[in-house]
């Protein structure tokens, strides 16, 4: 009977997963390689210079991973602003709703992952064997 309870315990520790999520320590996006935090500041709109991104991807909530511009907080397609004199390398102003908007401010450079390389080389290389493959079509055809 003991040996029955022992097997089950294990069985139940063994085959059952529990399902964790990270904790986000504060909201941030992600823009140009720079991590900027999302403070309760507003940013008026007199002070909104052009639009310089958006998000594009949402980080990993398993991994923490994330590439691009992403953001923890903010759906996709969130805008992100220049700030009419103040430098975008301290700070930029994020679309938080219908002419309002918060301020991020520069928090670090976001860390390298490996699609951030993918999302910038893969399309020059495919152009380039596109290239290469008329090319070389053209040449047969002359030739042939």
């Amino acid at each position: 009977m003991m040996k029955r309870a022992i097997l089950f315990f294990v069985f139940i520790f063994a085959f059952t997963s529990s399902v964790q999520a990270l904790d986000w320590a504060y909201p941030f996006v992600v823009w140009n390689g720079n991590v900027y935090e999302v403070k309760e500041e507003k940013v008026v709109e007199r002070q909104i210079g052009e639009v310089i991104g958006e998000v594009k991807t949402r980080p990993n909530d398993m991994t923490g991973d994330y590439y691009g511009d992403a953001s923890n907080a903010y759906p996709k397609g969130t805008k992100y602003f220049a700030i009419n004199e103040v430098a975008t390398e301290t700070a930029i102003a994020v679309e938080i709703g219908e002419n309002q908007w918060q301020k991020a401010v520069y928090v670090h450079e976001a860390p390298f992952h490996w699609m951030n390389v993918c999302t910038k080389i893969l399309p020059v290389v495919i152009l380039i064997s596109l290239v290469t493959i008329i090319v070389l079509r053209l040449k047969k055809r002359k030739n042939g």
